[in-house]
């Protein structure tokens, strides 16, 4: 009698085989979402005006604390392009880092707040148009800010060879997902910020071996400072100035950073449980909090400001993340990044960095958007223009406030367009009320009473109201005792007593 092996034995080793792929696939994942976050972390934070390090800084405790509080597996945070104008204003405002970090700080314990008080799904209340509006926006003053780092005119004058730089940057940045190059699979394997740094790194080296005239100075390329030991650290390391905490000016800004970043956040996530092979729920108010940690953190240490971001995601996911492994190890290799390679780093172009930022803007603000906005219909349009105007003409909160206004206003219009119709047959008059009919309709309504002749019959039918307020029955009471008077006779139909 043959006898069926038993199972039990060999059950170890799958497990351990499984975990293994399961590992290495972390492990490759984060190494892609590294080799496109190192560029962004740079570039993001010289548009941002502040030192390279900081962007660095900011994915380094995305990796290492905000991945491992996060209740998403996948998602990976660090600084976002969509935060740059605001950075760059609040520094202008503010006049200095330690008082920026003061509001990142708060910023930072809003973020926590929202997440206690399970404000998460606010965002979904928060109208289409006007998240495109704020995004488009973010995309134009991108591009307008980077802009003269492209052409070299950071000393006033322009420099060829940086416009030669920035040139071959966007040729990468457009012809590398075309469906010519991705046919190569080296092509498929390199993010496109990554060989438009590695062009520009060896532009630099060529130039420096072979035209040392023509070659880029210090001030023209990224400027990281040498880490060797935790007293090189902390000497690059910077704190909140707490002396800051009652200035308005600071809580203006702390309130904006909270709420753009929240914002982008929760969209993130939202995009993410999309592509996500589990399509896994990622509870709102926990990444609210993680995210409100991080950038609490951030700010203590002097790092941009922190919040989830689609791409890094997105790579995350394509590149067969399957748990959080893969934001720590891409957290890691920053680390070791910025500690063995920085002279390396320190070959990169600004203006290969600003062309990045200003492709980033671009797909934030592309012609579509605006042609398919436009499309469909004034109640998209002009929420997500006002709130483009309103951004480009202020702020981003102010902006963001004007759209949401406007949205406001389009559903209030239109709802109020439904609650009142007045219909004719001969000389009696159909007046008919449904849903609610509230202080909005008096316009409307002494418009409509307005129009009935004398010695006509008026009906008021409101079978199909839910409520009718005070001020629209007083509107109709008045009308009733005069009518007489104007020799127009006044029925009522389901109309509810006081």
């Amino acid at each position: 009698m043959t006898r069926l092996p038993s199972l039990s034995p060999d059950k170890p080793a799958p497990r351990r085989a499984h975990a293994f792929t399961f590992q290495r696939g972390d492990v490759l994942a984060g190494i892609t979402v590294f080799l496109i976050a190192l560029p962004l972390c740079l570039g993001i934070a010289t548009a941002s005006g502040v030192e390279p390090f900081a962007g660095i800084l900011s994915g380094i405790i995305a990796g290492l604390v905000v991945a491992l509080l996060s209740g998403s597996r996948l998602s990976v945070s660090g600084p976002a392009a969509g935060l740059v104008v605001i950075v760059a204003q609040a520094l202008a405002t503010l006049g200095s880092f330690s008082a920026f970090l003061c509001a990142l700080l708060i910023a930072g314990a809003i973020q926590i707040g929202l997440g206690a008080i399970r404000a998460g799904k606010l965002a979904s209340y928060v109208p289409t148009p006007v998240i495109h509006g704020m995004l488009a926006s973010i995309g134009i003053l991108l591009i307008v800010s980077q802009l003269p780092l492209t052409l070299g005119l950071s000393n006033g004058a322009p420099s060829w060879v940086v416009m030669g730089l920035a040139l071959a940057s966007f040729a990468i940045l457009l012809v590398w997902d075309t469906r010519a190059l991705r046919r190569f699979a080296w092509v498929r394997a390199v993010p496109a910020p990554l060989a438009v740094v590695a062009m520009g790194i060896g532009a630099t080296a060529l130039l420096g071996a072979f035209a040392p005239d023509g070659s880029l100075p210090q001030a023209q390329r990224v400027d990281l400072p040498a880490i060797g030991s935790f007293g090189m650290l902390s000497a690059v390391l910077d704190a909140p100035d707490l002396t800051q905490i009652f200035n308005p000016a600071v809580w203006r800004v702390a309130v904006v950073l909270a709420i753009v970043a929240s914002l982008e956040t929760l969209l993130s996530i939202e995009a993410l449980e999309k592509i996500d092979p589990a399509h896994q729920k990622v509870p709102p108010d926990r990444e609210l909090k993680a995210q409100g940690v991080g950038n609490m953190l951030a700010a203590l240490v002097g790092a941009l400001p922190i919040t989830a971001v689609v791409v890094r995601s997105a790579a995350n996911v394509q590149a067969g993340g399957r748990s959080r492994l893969s934001c720590v190890v891409h957290a890691l290799a920053l680390v070791v990044s910025v500690v063995v390679f920085t002279q390396i780093i320190n070959m990169i172009p600004l203006a290969c960095l600003a062309a990045i930022l200003v492709h980033t803007g671009y797909k934030l603000a592309k012609p579509q958007l605006f042609i398919s906005m436009g499309r469909a219909g004034c109640s998209q349009w002009l929420p997500f223009i006002a709130t483009v105007a309103g951004v480009l003409a202020t702020d981003l909160l102010i902006g963001i406030l004007i759209g949401f206004g406007v949205s406001v206003v389009l559903v209030v219009k239109r709802n109020i367009g439904r609650v009142l119709t007045l219909t004719r047959d001969g000389d009696h008059y159909l007046l008919t009320v449904r849903k609610s009919a509230t202080f909005f309709c008096m316009p409307r309504l002494k418009d409509y009473l307005g129009q009935i002749p004398t010695g006509a019959t008026l009906i008021f039918d409101a079978t199909h109201a839910d409520h009718i307020d005070h001020d629209v029955r007083e509107v109709v009471a008045s009308y009733t005792a005069a009518a007489t008077a104007n020799g127009i006779r006044v029925d009522f139909k389901h109309w509810p007593a006081h």
